[in-house]
């Protein structure tokens, strides 16, 4: 059943890479602190099943939206879209990310490189381009983008993965500096290592249940879209307790 304490109640809060791991945890913990929920993935079915999971446990109906996030245009038709219904976003969780090859930097596919630049880095433009005007029009806006601390180790293979987390970074700390003298708020967050599908495909030796589960670290998530959060322009890293 949902908690009592619903500090998201009423706020409307859009999620990418919602269908699995700590999109779909996100989402169970924003439906459960009282949030509408705009949840973002590629596949019907996964969306579906995820809106079935939280109407089973009290939570409202969401809007499921299949979509691509290569898809350019679609992104902007989606802040279009939010726009003429509800008028403004309150929180962005922008969570959907590809690990691509882990390879020598020679190596690398230029399809490989590509998508992990359309992704990870360009899809996250995007949105800010499509969805600032909604989040400024909200009382008290939160944008949260999912980032790696891949991208400050510099190591061998990680190449890729590694840049496109690192340019992600600039361009969010970019728009927290032109937003800092709006109510909106805007933050990185560093989840570590978490037991999920893309970590198991870099790691496939690795003992996954010592790892902290993506319903661990979605917490930190509803702290930052609460109204109070005064954080700002931050990389905020996931601890174990």
């Amino acid at each position: 059943m949902l908690s009592t304490e619903r500090p998201l109640e009423g706020r409307l809060a859009l999620i990418t890479g919602a269908s699995r791991g700590i999109g779909w945890a996100v989402a169970r913990a924003y439906a459960e602190a009282g949030a509408d929920l705009i949840l973002i993935a590629r596949t019907v079915g996964a969306l579906e099943e995820l809106d079935d999971t939280i109407r089973a446990h009290g939570g409202r109906p969401s809007t499921l939206v299949p979509l691509d996030l290569k898809d350019y245009d679609g992104i902007d038709r989606l802040g279009g879209a939010i726009a003429e219904r509800w008028g403004k976003l309150d929180i962005l969780v922008s969570n959907a990310g590809v690990l691509g090859t882990l390879s020598p930097l020679g190596h690398l596919k230029v399809k490989d490189w590509e998508a992990l630049m359309a992704i990870n880095v360009t899809a996250n433009w995007r949105l800010i381009r499509s969805l600032d005007p909604l989040l400024r029009a909200s009382d008290g806006g939160r944008a949260i983008f999912v980032t790696s601390g891949a991208a400050d180790k510099g190591e061998a293979y990680w190449g890729g993965y590694a840049t496109s987390k690192a340019a992600l970074n600039a361009l969010v700390k970019a728009y927290a500096a032109e937003t800092a003298t709006t109510g909106l708020r805007v933050n990185l967050l560093s989840p570590g290592p978490v037991n999920t599908g893309m970590r198991a495909k870099a790691f496939p030796g690795e003992e996954r249940d010592l790892l902290p589960r993506p319903a661990d670290v979605a917490p930190l998530f509803v702290d930052l879209a609460r109204k109070e959060e005064t954080r700002h322009g931050q990389i905020v890293r996931y601890h174990r307790n």
